[in-house]
């Protein structure tokens, strides 16, 4: 008995040591575990303030070899998968944007699915045996449904049966080719597209979003912040909608994801023109390439909107000029959306249309009733939800994509 007890005695004492080892073990393994680029809640963070109360807010950095305004590393990035232990962690992994032309194709084979029922309607119309003036009475009516407004329907129906008077006997190839014909020189390839988004040799391009709340405004600052990362572009985000609940949160949000800083204000309903300011101010002093501010559009009436969006650009081009103002508008709402285009081309000088909510909808004659109204063109169009769904417009890929 007296043998024994010293080794019951030493087992008692390993399993005591063993025990005060387990917690220091398994909170090592949880720290050597944290996915790269994350932060615990507890580590500090040191935000960037400017001058009135505008506060920058960047992605964690994660390379030093090519860093974008606030030392935020672009390349070669991926949404990384958080770990189970990782819950809890304030962060959002910086995610790589699909390169342009990828996602020019997937939105003009989403725009065929979406749309085809124009196309098909007006090649079955154009390819009867016999058109009398019922089939130009329903190929009126198509073009109508599908928004093309009443001036450009004329207009394509004259053009469209003096081409069918002179082919006599046609095929549906012929059909096809005339009225891909036609509805390109309404959609008109000759309207310049291409955002200015080329830095001054001082400064940065500055870029005004406006438009209704509701239309996916801040989504598509976010969207195009993406499209400008694959494009290699340094950008800057400033979130001057200061009145809509979470908007400044959400359009940060869309920064962190690709990698680049936004201005906000730290202040509810502090003055939006303030915060486009010094979102200008800081895209200068970190040499960016692009500022883009996203504006507010809870705007009641029209001298409430002149007076807002008046004096954000006023107060912008004492900093710098406003290279780009970039209306956005929503596929679906039709002659609403017409009315909005018309005051907000009022308001400021607006340089182009971000169509937005063009998937699901046989109405892709909006584009040529938007571009007669306003006399300005159509650069961006929106597909989807996702995030790489906005893509550069163009004319002829829109065009075949509503007849195949």
């Amino acid at each position: 008995m007296n043998d024994i007890l010293p080794i019951i005695l030493a087992i008692l004492a390993a399993l005591v040591v063993i025990g005060g080892l387990i917690p220091v073990l398994l909170k090592t393994r949880r720290n050597i575990t944290k996915y790269p680029g994350t932060r615990d809640a507890n580590d500090p963070v040191e935000p960037v303030r400017g001058a009135g109360g505008t506060l920058v807010e960047e992605s964690p950095s994660v390379s030093p070899e090519r860093r974008a305004p606030g030392g935020v590393d672009l390349e070669g990035l991926e949404t990384a998968e958080v770990p189970d232990d990782a819950a809890g962690l304030e962060t959002i992994a910086v995610e790589t944007p699909l390169p342009v032309a990828g996602r020019l194709t997937r939105l003009r084979e989403r725009l065929v699915r979406s749309n085809n029922i124009f196309g098909k309607g007006l090649l079955a119309l154009l390819s009867s045996d016999k058109i009398d003036e019922d089939v130009w009475d329903e190929v009126e009516e198509t073009l109508l449904l599908a928004d093309l407004g009443t001036e450009s329907t004329m207009q394509l129906v004259d053009a469209l049966r003096e081409r069918v008077k002179v082919l006599g006997t046609r095929t549906p190839e012929q059909v096809k080719a005339l009225l891909r014909e036609e509805l390109i020189k309404l959609v008109d390839p000759t309207m310049d597209r291409s955002l200015r988004t080329e830095r001054h040799a001082d400064k940065p391009s500055v870029m005004m979003v406006v438009g209704v709340n509701g239309v996916g405004k801040t989504t598509t600052v976010g969207k195009l912040a993406r499209v400008l990362v694959a494009e290699d572009k340094d950008v800057l985000l400033g979130a001057a909608d200061t009145f809509r609940a979470a908007a400044a949160e959400q359009l940060a949000t869309w920064g962190q994801r690709v990698g680049v800083p936004t201005v906000k204000s730290d202040v509810d309903g502090a003055d939006p023109a303030s915060v486009a300011y010094e979102a200008v101010k800081a895209g200068i002093d970190q040499e960016v390439d692009v500022v883009m501010i996203d504006t507010a559009g809870r705007l009641q009436n029209k001298v409430g909107l002149m007076d807002e969006l008046g004096k954000v650009k006023r107060v912008i081009e004492k900093l710098a000029e406003v290279d780009e103002v970039l209306l956005v508008l929503d596929a679906t709402t039709g002659q609403n959306g017409l009315n909005q285009a018309r005051v907000f081309s009022e308001v400021v000088n607006i340089t182009g249309i971000v169509l937005t909510k063009l998937d699901g909808t046989a109405k892709g004659g909006i584009v040529v009733a938007i571009q007669k109204t306003l006399g300005v063109p159509v650069k961006l169009i929106g597909l989807g939800e996702g995030a790489d769904d906005l893509a550069p417009f163009d004319a002829e890929s829109f065009v075949d994509a509503l007849l195949n």
